[in-house]
């Protein structure tokens, strides 16, 4: 069980990390960069869902807060099944 938990934190924390990274390098690397196009294709599909209940606000884009977020309680979720179950 300790195993799953690991893991599950593991890739949350990876992917959170890919969303940070990101976000901002989106202020300083232009879109065609190999970098930005190969974290984009990881996070852009998670980000669009999020983008069309969430609109930027004053310009400014909240979608990866509330993917940060929500990965955050995605992660709690899991865990605590994990920790009923077994």
């Amino acid at each position: 069980m300790s195993l799953l938990i690991w893991l599950i934190n593991l890739i949350a924390d990876g992917l959170i990390l890919v969303v940070i990274l990101e976000a901002v390098l989106s202020f300083f690397v232009p879109p065609w960069h190999p970098w930005r196009r190969a974290l984009g294709r990881v996070v852009q599909p998670l980000l669009a869902p999020i983008r069309q209940v969430v609109p930027p606000i004053g310009g400014l884009d909240f979608s990866p807060l509330v993917l940060i977020i929500l990965i955050g309680l995605v992660r709690q979720f899991l865990i605590r099944v994990l920790l009923l179950l077994f």
